[in-house]
């Protein structure tokens, strides 16, 4: 596709700097959170407000439709558009002001939530409301479409923190509010008010969720006319917002979560509106669908004790006054209709039970079935006092589609989110959709509801508010838009003169791609197009989630560029399989620019709510782009490492030797396709098997046997892992043992896309090891990983499904072994890199328990360490390999006092840290056994 446009060249001719019409970018923007695909024309990225008024100059000039966007979050559709869609969250991200007296905050459109807080956060304050995305939702964004979130009964909506807003109208105007007072466009928007007196009276403003439309009740005269508290919410169909006041407020003292149990959702519904009579901050139902979901994907840990019941009404009452605030929660134990309560007034508990809501929340987006689950009618809201009837009958509407879902939201407020396992990719999936749509609105208008409760309409509802308006308010809406837009420029097919709902659907555009796949896409019924569109573009992968433990997406925090991230790179693949914007499969330009900054490391497979796998995808790219071509020079070099060391390894000496030769280094890292900075690994003089068949007499003869794993790492360049991983395993009475044959799982095949021959390499491993009937026992995480995980995609066989579930970790192994202690570690500080794959695939809470066991203070790091297998160590990745470790390895380890042990399991972190730190790393096994020999 042509990287140039008319409307790109008039936009460079006026000045704007980052311009962008390339196909990557393009098919990037094609989609939001929501069902929708609309390519844009071109993507802007404004780095100074004046820019934005420059491009909205030029689009009303050439009658191009302008399309606001934040993080692209919205899951209406409201931030995809045909024309430029302009981007606020790359360059104007900035708290400009936090004034702490009048506790206010003044913000650029593209600033995160989560940065407003910290930045409001040393002064005692918040900004109130807190929708789930709130990590990487923009404040341009949550005044778009009025955003809400959990603690709205506590903070209010959005519209009701906002205190200023600078914006420039549709028709090229500014507006700064609430200080501006006449002009055209106010005068006449008191027109139109004037003359929709009744209808307005009559229609709007009627409960605290009514967000459907434009709040037109703001502009009643016994409102103040309040232009500002109306622009919120109007998703920007009426102006751009180029800078916002917003109220800070105090977090109350105290506060005490109630769990209160039911027999069914509808039931928790019903009691809901009675909740309010004690003053809740927040009031949250989830059912036991989603709880099972959450306890089935998280693991049971992940899922505390809770009350008797099937749902549950998670309510938070807080207060300056912990007696007060225990008084109101004892009272609402005993006087709602539970038939079960659980008070907890602990915060980490009380985090704990938290946590069920907002992972399920992320994990619907896969239906109780198993399928895809989608958004587009997953906001709506009913007066509180009918939350419960309305439940029941929407329940019973589902039903009659055969549709599921799993459903939550926050019920003291009327609002209900679902995702729904919709027919899509059926032939009638379409107009299944329609039907499904027009009945579920039809029906929230029968109960006085809104068709949106906090997402606004978008793309999803807009064709749909005919039922729930008349049609004089619907001419009000029109009124508007022409008073404010009179080109329709801004957002146009939201709200006023909407497109069908159907129109414009992602997935019936997309046909399976089952054909020739190197992998099975077991839990995607074997297609790389349903595998590709688990991303539904809630934006997890742009969040910083390090501080938590998080690993995704690295390459995004190093580069703040979308195409970086792990929903950029699913969007250009979801419109590689479309084959409309991005025309030449598997080898496109388009795919290998999103993929090239792939790390490989599997993050997202853990991390992303919807379990995309890019590493996966990024493999099967590869293979398909390569097989029976030439090849980059890395993919011999380093994808056959383990061939290469396997040659090596019989006169390591030598190879030593010659690697050391002055210039020879140099050479071999440029001839290989890797990066001068790195350095040649040195192989180790005795190999660990040689070791180990060596030193055989000296082995225990009585204990539980296990077979260890020999990977090429451990075995060729630091074989004290291995050392130390048998002295452990045999203090804890186990009888390690090898395979007769050396064994190799293929992951530098794997990871370089060389998929035939690593399933060849995998297969003869997985036989070999089935045979041994035994526990195997890893101790290179990312070969663990493969045996764990990978063998089942690219294998498949029974026995690689024996091998997945005999294959444990060193710490999984001891965590149950009985009457097994650790060596005492107690005081000891210790600074824990988790292998990304280690985290993703057999996840690092086994080790953490095993070294808290053992008394040590540990410190445990998210994110990757940059090297990540090949990636940093290939041409053209050594800068963002150093910026991904400079986010959080390399500080911590900076910070790190002499006595600190630096852990890090996998070789490749282990090496990134002695390639860029004065430091070494160590392994979980070398730890335990040195510590066992002093002990």
């Amino acid at each position: 596709m042509p990287d140039w446009t008319p409307i790109f060249d008039a936009l460079r001719r006026a000045g704007v700097r980052d311009v962008r019409a390339d196909g990557t970018t393009r098919a990037m923007y094609s989609s939001d959170a929501s069902l929708y695909r609309v390519p844009p024309t071109t993507v802007v990225f404004p780095r100074a407000i004046d820019e934005v008024a420059t491009v909205l100059d030029v689009c009303r000039a050439e009658g191009v439709p302008l399309t606001a966007r934040g993080a692209g979050t919205s899951v209406a559709g409201n931030a995809v558009g045909p024309g430029v869609v302009i981007d606020f969250s790359r360059h104007l991200g900035r708290v400009l002001d936090v004034d702490p007296e009048q506790r206010i905050a003044v913000v650029e459109p593209g600033v995160v939530q989560a940065a407003l807080q910290r930045a409001a956060a040393p002064h005692g304050l918040r900004f109130g409301p807190d929708p789930s995305t709130h990590n990487r939702c923009t404040v341009g964004g949550m005044i778009g479409n009025n955003a809400c979130g959990a603690r709205t009964l506590g903070y209010g909506r959005t519209s009701d923190n906002v205190v200023g807003l600078d914006l420039l109208t549709g028709a090229g105007e500014a507006l700064s509010l609430p200080t501006a007072s006449d002009g055209r466009v106010l005068g006449a928007l008191r027109d139109v008010t004037r003359s929709g007196l009744a209808t307005i009276r009559t229609e709007f403003g009627r409960f605290g969720r009514q967000a459907s439309g434009y709040a037109l009740e703001h502009l009643l005269p016994e409102n103040g006319f309040d232009v500002l508290r109306f622009l919120v919410g109007s998703e920007g169909t009426l102006g751009i917002v180029t800078r916002a006041t917003v109220r800070l407020v105090q977090d109350p003292a105290h506060r005490v979560l109630v769990a209160l149990g039911y027999d069914d959702i509808a039931s928790a519904g019903d009691d809901a509106k009675a909740v309010l009579g004690f003053g809740p901050t927040a009031c949250e139902g989830i059912d036991s669908r989603l709880v099972d979901v959450v306890r089935e994907r998280r693991g049971p840990q992940a899922v505390p004790p809770l009350p008797r019941g099937a749902a549950w009404l998670f309510v938070e009452i807080a207060g300056d006054s912990r007696d007060e605030v225990l008084e109101r929660t004892g009272a609402l134990a005993k006087g709602c209709a539970a038939i079960d309560a659980l008070v907890v007034a602990d915060p980490t508990r009380a985090a704990a039970l938290w946590r069920i809501r907002e992972d399920g929340a992320g994990l619907a987006g896969r239906s109780p079935a198993g399928k895809p689950a989608y958004a587009g009618w997953e906001d709506a809201a009913v007066p509180p006092d009918r939350m419960g009837p309305y439940l029941r009958d929407f329940d019973a509407l589902l039903t009659d589609f055969g549709i599921t879902g799993l459903p939550y939201g926050h019920f003291a407020d009327g609002c209900l989110h679902i995702r729904l396992d919709l027919p899509l990719d059926r032939p009638d999936g379409t107009a299944v959709f329609r039907r499904f749509l027009t009945s579920a609105a039809e029906l929230v208008a029968l109960y006085g509801g809104s068709l949106s409760g906090e997402h606004g309409d978008g793309r999803a509802r807009s064709e749909l508010l005919p039922l729930m308006y008349s049609t004089d308010a619907l001419r009000l809406f029109g009124a508007v838009k022409h008073v404010f837009d009179p080109d329709n420029v801004l957002n146009p097919g939201v709200l006023v003169d909407p497109r069908p709902v159907d129109a414009d659907l992602r997935i019936p555009q997309t046909a399976p791609l089952r054909r020739n796949l190197a992998l099975a896409y077991r839990d995607d019924d074997g297609d790389f197009a349903q595998a590709v569109h688990r991303c539904t573009g809630v934006g997890k992968c742009r969040a910083d989630t390090t501080g938590a433990g998080g690993v995704m997406c690295p390459s995004y925090m190093a580069t703040r560029e979308e195409k970086d991230s792990t929903r950029g790179r699913a969007r250009v693949l979801q419109e590689m399989v479309n084959g409309s914007l991005v025309r030449n499969g598997w080898r496109s330009p388009e795919v290998h620019d999103a993929l090239e900054l792939c790390l490989s490391c599997k993050g997202c497979a853990s991390d992303c709510p919807t379990g995309v796998d890019m590493a996966s995808y990024k493999s099967e790219v590869l293979h398909h782009s390569y097989r029976r071509r030439l090849r980059p020079a890395s993919h011999y070099s380093l994808g056959w490492l383990p061939r290469w060391a396997a040659i090596a390894g019989r006169a390591p000496r030598l190879v030593n030797a010659v690697t050391r030769l002055p210039g020879v280094a140099p050479v071999a890292l440029t001839l290989g396709g890797a990066d001068r900075r790195r350095h040649v690994p040195q192989f180790a003089p005795t190999s660990f098997r040689r070791w180990f068949a060596s030193t055989a007499t000296e082995r225990r003869t009585t204990g539980d046997p296990v077979v260890l794993f020999v990977d090429t790492f451990t075995d060729h360049f630091t074989p004290d892992v291995g050392m130390a991983t048998v002295r452990v395993l045999e203090d804890a009475g186990f009888r390690p043992r090898l395979t007769p044959k050396r064994q190799c799982c293929g992951l530098t095949w794997i990871t370089t896309g060389q998929l035939d021959a690593a399933r060849r390499i995998l297969g003869r491993t997985v036989t070999a090891l089935a045979e041994e009937g035994v526990p195997i026992v890893g101790m290179e995480p990312s070969c663990t990983a493969v045996l764990r995980a990978d063998a089942l995609e690219l294998l498949g066989t029974d026995d690689a499904r024996v091998v997945a579930e005999s294959t444990r970790t060193l710490a999984e192994v001891l965590g149950d072994r009985d009457g097994w202690a650790p060596p005492d570690l107690s005081g000891t500080p210790v600074v824990a890199q988790p292998h990304c794959h280690h985290h993703a695939v057999m996840g690092w809470g086994a080790d953490e328990a095993l070294l808290r066991r053992a008394g040590a203070q540990v410190q445990r790091l998210g994110g990757c360490c940059g090297l990540a297998g090949n990636f940093g160590v290939e041409k053209g990745h050594y800068e963002v390999s150093v910026a991904v470790a400079e986010h959080q390895l390399l500080p911590a380890v900076a910070r790190a006092q002499p006595e600190t042990v630096v852990l890090a399991d996998g070789y490749s972190c282990r090496t990134q840290i002695t390639d860029l730190t004065r430091r070494e790393g160590v392994h979980l096994a070398e730890l335990l056994a040195d510590q066992g020999k002093r002990g």
